[in-house]
């Protein structure tokens, strides 16, 4: 590798694209890592209904975007070394994809690649109620090697705003990656008092 620790993040059409946002802004502030995204057209149209018209060009700088079209671009080979990939959110249309092996798209080849190479995946499934399609479709991609995350709140940190729970649901997803410094971590709920100075 170039010395850095790179990362894919992919943002597929699902609602939630705030968690795909805010997952890149994680990684590019831990320093050390060179942040590689990819946005599928109806990921685009989600960011700009639910974040707004600036959230893409946000992507644009604190990562390298790859064009979803592009099935040769780098991230779609095992040869190009990363040390694991998000898809946040993974929709239904990307989960079957990937369970079906139909890698029509570069979000859904690069996540591929990660579980034929063996390397970190983990996926933000975005949907509610589940039909026992989606359900064989996750377990169809757990038992490849992903990591099936969906995007439910962590009510035991009593968020006060949507914010709040964007940012706990990215920082687990950045910390299943196996980074350090991207998770928020549970002390107990009575933590021990602080020693005396």
């Amino acid at each position: 590798m170039n010395g850095r620790t790179r990362i894919v993040v992919g943002i597929s059409g699902a609602s939630g694209a705030a968690l795909g946002l805010r997952a890149v802004e994680l990684l590019a502030g831990l320093g050390g890592i060179e942040v590689h995204s990819v946005v599928t057209r109806s990921g685009e149209r989600t960011l700009a209904h639910e974040v707004g018209p600036h959230a893409l060009g946000r992507i644009e700088r604190l990562s390298i975007r790859h064009p979803c079209e592009d099935i040769g671009a780098s991230i779609a080979s095992g040869s190009f070394r990363t040390a694991g990939m998000v898809v946040a959110p993974c929709s239904i249309r990307t989960l079957g994809a990937l369970a079906g092996c139909i890698l029509d798209n570069l979000l859904v080849r690069a996540a591929d690649v990660h579980l034929k190479e063996r390397r970190r995946l983990v996926l933000l499934v975005r949907e509610s109620p589940l039909h026992i399609g989606h359900i064989r479709a996750m377990a169809a991609v757990s038992e490849a090697g992903a990591v099936v995350a969906p995007p439910v709140p962590a009510f035991y940190m009593k968020p006060q705003t949507v914010s709040d729970v964007v940012d706990a649901t990215a920082r687990r997803a950045v910390s299943l990656l196996g980074l350090p410094g991207g998770g928020v971590e549970w002390t107990g709920e009575n933590p021990p008092p602080a020693a005396a100075v």
